[in-house]
């Protein structure tokens, strides 16, 4: 193989001084390169080039000698640059990263890894080969030898550090890890690479050091039961001391101040009260309880002494009061059970076996029966799913498993209304009912009473009720507890203590709505005396 002239004369070997030079040339002897091994490096057909090598020099040894016209030379026809892969200097790479090769330098483990002992450093280049090439550029070097002054030992580029934020920096491929770092040529000149920016965190707003009063009256606990706003909300500035000894003096010397027993039974809260009554305890020696009992009497007595509970403890009372006895109130079993919460029931338990050492469970079901039974049991298991999204898919699925249990057939599967009702959450039980009127001409509450009857109906529409709208359902309970003639204490004073504090603003706009008449003014109408005056303070007035 000949390589063509510069000036397109006869092919380069034939020339005297061609490289490597003669004796008195560059390198001196001794100096780089030395013979080549079979494997060393460069390769065979690589660098230093075989006779005709390039580029030629203008008639002498390399560096050509001052005067002889330098590098590069005159135009030629020879190929342009960068010259195709295996001709010309520096010799072309395929690709980066370079392929694995052996010979020189030894090869390392990895790109940028320390040098591994024995490895020659540019800088000892010239102490191992008699002199050997500078990194500098030397005078007469031409423009061949400055470039590979300036370029063939210099270490590979140091990476940039990753930016703090950004991506990290591209890791060598495992079948580079044990290449060798062989630059093949040096990369062009580029502009420093440009710091991407930090990123810009989101500006944090302040959150209100006090919630809103709609949310601050707003739980989505257990099953979903949204809560409303309350009227008899805690005291503030509460001193419970100062409460108890404002009781002290109403109720000290012949008769009782009953205004003021009822202006603090109603504008604290139960847990206020409950302060109060170890408050009165802890600084007069005596029960409040007991002390009200003496100085009380009829219907202000029963529902100032109910007031003196905890809800949990209050609705323990009211459930052993339904089953004490002969006979069972399984309306007021149906009201309690059926309407609270997870954690309301579960708290319930442990109200009814600390204040009454028995079993809730046990005595649900020593006293009902059949179905009505086992959705009861349902209820007191306290375990509704609390999840709030809806799953469509499912809620038809149940819709129609319902109409199968139902109005699909001749008699009623219970179970299967049972198991939904008890187990699915509000959100999920409000698509089931979309769900079910869908495939069939009725609602759920009327498939409910054409289905079902006794105690298993009205429990069941009490689930569905409140599912749609418990303030609705409570408010319903106020009604009729006071419509017609007489009153029905029991319910209009259960429902009354038990929500209070809960949502009994959104019961009365729905009494409101249903009746077109106010709670307050019917409250005032059936009842009288102190009575009357607890009643209407414990729902906000009239």
């Amino acid at each position: 193989m000949s390589y063509p002239y510069p000036t397109g004369g006869a092919p380069y070997p034939q020339q005297g001084g061609g490289y490597p030079p003669q004796a008195g040339g560059y390198p001196q002897p001794g100096g780089y390169p030395q013979a080549p091994a079979p494997a060393g490096y460069p390769p065979q057909g690589g660098y230093p080039p075989a006779a005709g090598g390039y580029p030629p020099a203008a008639g002498g040894g390399y560096p050509p000698p001052a005067g002889a016209g330098g590098y590069p030379p005159a135009p030629a026809p020879a190929p342009g640059y960068p010259p195709a892969p295996g001709v010309g200097y520096p010799p072309q790479q395929p690709s980066y990263p370079p392929a694995p090769q052996p010979g020189y330098p030894p090869q390392q483990p990895g790109y940028g890894a320390p040098p591994q002992a024995g490895m020659p450093m540019p800088s000892d280049y010239g102490s191992m080969h008699g002199g050997g090439l500078p990194y500098g550029a030397q005078p007469n070097m031409g423009f061949a030898g400055a470039a590979m002054a300036a370029t063939a030992f210099r270490p590979p580029p140091v990476q940039p550090a990753p930016v703090i934020g950004g991506p990290g920096m591209p890791q060598p491929q495992a079948a580079y890890a044990g290449a060798a770092s062989i630059p093949a040529q040096a990369p062009p000149a580029q502009a420093p690479p440009q710091q991407r920016p930090a990123p810009v965190a989101a500006p944090v707003v302040a959150k209100s050091s006090t919630p809103t009063q709609q949310m601050a009256n707003m739980s989505l606990s257990a099953g979903a039961i949204v809560r409303g706003t309350g009227t008899v909300k805690p005291k503030a500035n509460f001193n419970g001391q100062k409460e108890a000894e404002i009781l002290r003096k109403a109720m000290k010397g012949m008769g009782c101040d009953e205004t003021a027993v009822i202006s603090i039974m109603t504008t604290c809260s139960a847990v206020q009260r409950r302060q109060i009554a170890l408050d009165f305890k802890t600084m007069y020696g005596k029960d409040l309880e007991k002390n009200l009992k003496g100085e009380l009497k009829g219907k202000l007595e029963t529902i100032v002494l109910n007031l003196l509970y905890l809800p949990a403890e209050f609705d323990a009372h009211m459930l052993r009061k339904a089953m004490k006895g002969l006979g069972t109130d399984e309306a007021t079993l149906v009201e309690v059970l059926c309407t609270r919460t997870n954690d309301e029931v579960q708290a319930i338990k442990v109200a009814y076996k600390k204040e009454f050492s028995r079993d809730l469970e046990k005595d649900v079901i020593s006293e009902t029966s059949g179905h009505f039974k086992r959705l009861l049991v349902s209820m007191l298991q306290g375990s509704r799913s609390q999840d709030q999204r809806v799953d469509v898919e499912k809620a038809k699925a149940d819709a129609k498993a319902l109409v199968t249990a139902g109005e699909a057939r001749w008699g009623t599967d219970e179970s299967a209304f049972n198991a939904v009702l008890a187990s699915r959450s509000y959100p999920q039980l409000r698509a089931i009912f979309n769900e079910y009127s869908k495939l069939v001409k009725y609602t759920m509450e009327q498939s409910i009473k054409r289905e079902m009857s006794g105690d298993l109906e009205k429990g069941m529409l009490t689930i569905v009720q409140c599912v749609r709208n418990t303030p609705a359902y409570f408010a319903e309970k106020l009604y009729k507890s006071m419509k017609g003639l007489g009153t029905d204490d029991d319910t209009l004073m259960r429902v009354i203590i038990s929500r209070v504090e809960i949502d009994m603003v959104e019961i009365k706009q729905e009494f409101q709505r249903a009746y077109n008449q106010s709670l307050g003014r019917f409250i005032k109408g059936d009842t009288s005396g102190d009575y009357k005056k607890i009643l209407l303070a414990l729902i906000g007035g009239e």
